[in-house]
C-alpha cells in the first residue's frame, strides 16, 4: 500500500496544499507548530474517517470556516484509488473511494491500515483505563468487523441502560423488565468482546516482547495483561450483584467497558518505574506489534506513522528503532521531527534514504 498523493483543504492550519510522495520513507521536519502533526493526522483520517486527536470533527475545520475537505491517492493490490473526504457543518460527512460513497461510514474503517505513533500515546501508559481499552478498540476494530460491531452496540446498549437507571434515580422507580431486556443483550455483546480482546492480547505479546528486546537490547522484560471481572464471571452475574449500586449511581458501573490492559516492566507497572526512554520503548513496540497484527489479518502493510519518534530515545535506542523498521516487513512509513539534522544524521549510510520536507506555517518544500 502506497500513499502518492495527498491534497489539505481546510484542515487544521492548512489553507491548502498538495504534496506527491514518491518513496517508501517519508519524513517531515520543523519547528513545533508548524503542521507536521496535522499532515500524519490528516493521513490517518483518510484511513480512519477521524481524527486521532479530536473525536469531534468540527474542531478538525480551519479555525472561522465550516468545511474541510482530504484527498488521497492511494496505490493498493495494483490499483489506483482515489480517496475524498468532505465534512460540512450541519451535514453529514461524505467519504467516498472512485466516487462510490460509503452508506456507514464504518464500513471503511479496516480498509487501509494505519498505525501511529505520537508522544500523546503517553497516555496509554499515564492515562486511565479509557485510553487503553481505546487501543484495544481501534486495533481489533480494523480487523474484525464482528468486533466492531459488537462494539457498536454494546455501546449503545449501555447508553440506553444508564438512561433507564438515571431515571429511576430520578423518580425512585425502576423498569425492571426493560433492564432485564437490556442486561441480556449486553451479556451476549460482552461475551464476544471479551474473548476477541482476550485472543488479541494472547497474539500481540509474542511480537510486542521481541520487538521490545530488539529496541531496548534486551535490558528489561515487559509483559501485557488483560484485566476484566469478565475472567471469572459472566456479565449476567456481574450485573446482578452489582444492581444496587448501580441504581444508586445511576449508571451502569461493570462490564467490558470498563476493562483495563496491565502494562509491567520487570514486575512493576510501566507508569510508576520506567523512565521517560524505557516507556517511549514501550509504547512503540506496543504500536509496532499492533502494526505486525493488522499485517498478518489484512494481507496489506499498513501505513506507519510516527510522530516525533526519536525524541526520549537514546543514540542506541534510535538506531536500533531504525534498524526494525527498515525490515521488509513495513511498507509505507512517515516521519516527523523537530530536527533535520537529527534525521540526517539517523539515516547517514541508509540503503534507501527517505525524502525530507520542510514543513512551515500551513505550507510544505
Amino acid at each position: 500500500m502506497h500513499l502518492s498523493s495527498l491534497t489539505i483543504l481546510q484542515y487544521k492550519n492548512y489553507t491548502k496544499l498538495k504534496v506527491a510522495f514518491g518513496k517508501q520513507m517519508v519524513c517531515f521536519t520543523g519547528h513545533n507548530g508548524a503542521g507536521k502533526t496535522n499532515l500524519l493526522d490528516a493521513i490517518y483520517y483518510c484511513c480512519m474517517s477521524k481524527s486521532y486527536f479530536h473525536s469531534t470533527d468540527q474542531h478538525n475545520i480551519q479555525h472561522g470556516l465550516d468545511f474541510f475537505r482530504l484527498d488521497a491517492g492511494i496505490e493498493l493490490a495494483g490499483e489506483h484509488l482515489d480517496l475524498k473526504c468532505v465534512y460540512q457543518l450541519g451535514k453529514r460527512k461524505d467519504l467516498q473511494v472512485n466516487e462510490s460513497p460509503y452508506e456507514r461510514l464504518s464500513d471503511h474503517v479496516g480498509r487501509f491500515p494505519v498505525v501511529i505513533v505520537t508522544p500523546d500515546d503517553n497516555i496509554l501508559i499515564n492515562g486511565g483505563s479509557e485510553e487503553r481499552r481505546r487501543f484495544l478498540d481501534m486495533t481489533a476494530s480494523q480487523i474484525d468487523r464482528p468486533y466492531l460491531e459488537a462494539l457498536q452496540a454494546y455501546t449503545r446498549i449501555v447508553t440506553q441502560r444508564n438512561a433507564l437507571l438515571k431515571k429511576a434515580l430520578e423518580t425512585g422507580r425502576l423498569d425492571k423488565a426493560m433492564l432485564g431486556v437490556y442486561d441480556e443483550e449486553l451479556a451476549v455483546h460482552a461475551q464476544l468482546l471479551h474473548q476477541k480482546r482476550n485472543g488479541f492480547i494472547e497474539e500481540i505479546t509474542p511480537d510486542f516482547n521481541s520487538i521490545y528486546a530488539a529496541i531496548s537490547g534486551e535490558r528489561e522484560q515487559v509483559s501485557l495483561a488483560y484485566s476484566s471481572p469478565l475472567n471469572d464471571s459472566t456479565l449476567s452475574e456481574i450485573l446482578t450483584k452489582n444492581i444496587e449500586r448501580d441504581r444508586a449511581m445511576g449508571r451502569t458501573s461493570s462490564g467490558v467497558h470498563r476493562d483495563d490492559l496491565e502494562l509491567t516492566m520487570d514486575g512493576h507497572t510501566v507508569r510508576r518505574f520506567g523512565s521517560q526512554g524505557q516507556q517511549k520503548s514501550f509504547l512503540i513496540a506496543l504500536k509496532l506489534a499492533q502494526y505486525q497484527l493488522l499485517f498478518r489479518h489484512k494481507g496489506v502493510k499498513p501505513f506507519l506513522l510516527l510522530d516525533d519518534i526519536f525524541d526520549k530515545l537514546d543514540a542506541g535506542r534510535s538506531a536500533r528503532l531504525l534498524h526494525h523498521i527498515s525490515d521488509e516487513s513495513f511498507g509505507q512509513i512517515f516521519i516527523t521531527d523537530t530536527q533535520r539534522a537529527r534525521i540526517e544524521a539517523v539515516f547517514t549510510g541508509h540503503p534507501n534514504p527517505p525524502e525530507i520536507f520542510e514543513v512551515e506555517g500551513g505550507a510544505i518544500t
